[in-house]
């Protein structure tokens, strides 16, 4: 089945999901989990409703009772799992994907992701054996209105933000339900409304094209910083005052101003395999440990509470903190942004000055080449390299991530797709240009 992804279930709704198949989904989730009741919360997505009625009569009709959330943001779900103590709980959501897409985030009591290696395998298989449903006592479905709470929650993040001068691109997604209780009236928003159609652009802010509102609205409005999240707001980026978009595994470096200011302490981070070095260096500064890890809530999250982490992030947006179950969230990751950016800005610090501290290497950001025979063009390259030069450090899961003295690079595998990906970051755009052009030659046989 398509759907069924590494983290989550996910595809176009018509084709990939249907309703039938969500209604399985909710049927089968008991063998899966043991649930008594189950918190469901959904984005404004124009399929949303339907997906929550197939789900929820899935899940009655297997004798699991049903907490209806209504419309939510994905961290909300997860901040309710933990919160009130569910057995497990569904978002409905496609996140980032185009209008027509849909999904479902699934997770376990004490709000441990539910991926393809933990469950969804198991869920997939039962899903598409075509075995009988046979129906249960029927469970109940309850409102539950659980943003009064959550708002009270996201609020000891808040400070006084008005000598900062902001830009909020909401790309019409669901951080959009938080937007004046947390950010006031004294900011430029983009993209406010709620809307499944997605009419401002597509709510994916690693797409640059997704970017050219805020970045224009920054230089315009003369902003200090710039905040765009995504469909769930599970995700959130942003860009500097001069309009530029910061790579989102540098905020890992900067939170530890919030973060890791009691050097007596010491505390783990955790950042995925394709973090920049630079981001390491930088925390060496704090009395702090780094684990690198691999990609996706599921291993991220994880990991963090693994390792009793304080917090950790992701090239693609996500931060996760011990004060929210060990998950992501959007919203709290902005307020902490801005708490920094105002005590910088009061020290007459631009953001463009902090991100420039942090990183000055050369980096080609996550090229995609479309490969059938993965591991066999994954192992050319890296055998290649380590007959050159013997590496720094050395890594072998999710790909690989080989560190030398003055560049390194990480080659996966998409999961889904017959894809690879590269990353590569130098400390020159001529060494830089020099080594990415050798990968780009050995993978060529391999694209051919």
């Amino acid at each position: 089945m398509n759907a069924f992804k590494a983290y989550d279930i996910r595809g176009e709704y018509g084709k990939d999901l249907n309703r039938e198949m969500v209604y399985r989904i909710g049927y089968f989730l008991p063998e899966i989990l043991p649930v008594k009741e189950v918190f469901v919360g959904r984005d404004v997505r124009l399929s949303s409703d339907e997906m929550f009625e197939a789900l929820a009569e899935g899940l009655t009709d297997a004798g699991v009772n049903v907490a209806d959330g209504g419309l939510t943001t994905t961290p909300m779900v997860y901040w309710g799992t933990g919160k009130y103590d569910f057995d497990a709980s569904v978002m409905i959501t496609a996140s980032h994907n185009p209008k027509n897409h849909n999904g479902l985030k699934i997770s376990a009591k004490n709000v441990l992701p539910v991926g393809y290696d933990n469950g969804l395998k198991k869920l997939e298989s039962l899903v598409g054996s075509g075995e009988k449903i046979i129906k249960k006592t029927k469970g109940t479905i309850r409102q539950l209105d659980i943003k009064p709470d959550y708002l009270a929650f996201l609020n000891r993040y808040k400070k006084d933000y008005s000598g900062i001068n902001l830009v909020i691109d909401y790309s019409n997604g669901m951080a959009s339900l938080f937007a004046h209780d947390l950010f006031g009236e004294k900011y430029f928003p983009l993209n406010e409304k709620s809307d499944g159609t997605f009419p401002g652009h597509e709510p994916n802010p690693l797409d640059p094209e997704n970017q050219e509102q805020i970045k224009q609205a920054v230089k315009t409005h003369k902003a200090d910083i710039g905040i765009i999240f995504d469909g769930d707001a599970d995700r959130v980026m942003f860009i500097d005052e001069k309009g530029n978009f910061i790579s989102p595994d540098l905020i890992i470096a900067l939170f530890a101003h919030y973060f890791l200011t009691d050097t007596d302490k010491r505390e783990h981070v955790v950042h995925d395999i394709r973090t920049s070095k630079a981001v390491g260096e930088y925390l060496a500064k704090f009395n702090t440990e780094v684990t690198i890890w691999r990609v996706g809530r599921a291993y991220g999250a994880t990991k963090l509470r693994e390792v009793n982490g304080i917090y950790g992030g992701e090239l693609a947006g996500h931060y996760y903190f011990r004060d929210f179950y060990f998950s992501d969230s959007g919203l709290m990751a902005s307020l902490i942004m801005l708490d920094i950016v105002d005590e910088f800005k009061k020290q007459g610090k631009t953001v463009s000055e902090l991100m420039h501290n942090i990183s000055s290497y050369a980096n080609t950001g996550e090229v995609n080449f479309r490969i059938e025979k993965k591991q066999e063009a994954m192992n050319a390259v890296v055998d290649y390299f380590k007959k050159l030069q013997k590496p720094t450090a050395y890594y072998d899961f999710d790909g690989y991530r080989l560190e030398f003295p003055e560049w390194w690079f990480n080659i996966r595998p998409s999961n889904t797709e017959p894809f690879l990906r590269f990353l590569a970051e130098a400390k020159s755009q001529q060494l830089l240009d020099e080594k990415t052009k050798q990968v780009y030659t050995l993978l060529k046989p391999f694209t051919d």
